[in-house]
């Protein structure tokens, strides 16, 4: 409960804010996360997930605002072969695979060089929400329970519908085990919001 207490109380400063800008519209939004994880320990490829959530634009003048929002997102992280070797496993099967579940909580600055094109550039925060006790099942002991990254994408607005694609580069260190592998978020983000 504590940790969706923060992410909310930010949200709702940021609409507080909001009703001095001159443009203010709240939304849902739904897609997928193509993420990986550097590092020796996981595999070199992108593994799909999906997210869900609520963003609000907040425009400033025709051009510039900002864009906070607040959204779930899984995915399914493959470990490497790799992984038992540094870590010393016995059994490699058990922890072949991290769910990563966060909260996930993005303030983007968006720029409109006309009313269909949005830019959109800023820092994200993501909350580790997991509850396994088990080192790699659902990722609590092995990953360290914050993320900042980096968002940069592009969103097409069409009346209430919004199509976005983003890039997202950790910059986090997220190995809570120790200090044998970095481990960094990649995250190409894909999907669809409507406006109200």
């Amino acid at each position: 409960m504590k940790k969706i207490i923060l992410p909310l109380a930010i949200m709702l400063s940021m609409i507080t804010a909001g009703a001095f800008a001159q443009h203010l519209k709240f939304g849902i939004k739904v897609g997928t996360d193509i993420k990986k994880l550097t590092g020796k320990s996981f595999d070199d490829q992108f593994s799909y997930g999906y997210h869900v959530g609520a963003f609000t634009e907040i425009g400033f003048t025709s051009k510039f605002g900002i864009q906070p929002e607040l959204y779930f997102s899984q995915v399914n992280i493959d470990t490497s072969s790799h992984f038992s070797d540094i870590y010393n496993v016995n059994n490699y099967k058990q922890i072949s695979r991290a769910q990563l579940k966060y909260i996930n909580i993005p303030i983007l600055l968006s720029y409109k060089p006309n009313k269909y094109v949005s830019l959109q550039v800023g820092p994200q925060y993501s909350i580790l929400m997991n509850n396994s006790n088990t080192i790699l099942q659902n990722g609590r002991d092995a990953f360290k329970k914050g993320d900042f990254s980096m968002l940069a994408g592009i969103q097409l607005n069409f009346f209430k519908v919004r199509v976005y694609g983003r890039y997202g580069l950790g910059l986090s260190n997220l190995n809570d085990i120790d200090s044998k592998d970095k481990w960094k978020s990649q995250t190409v983000q894909l999907g669809l919001g409507i406006a109200f």
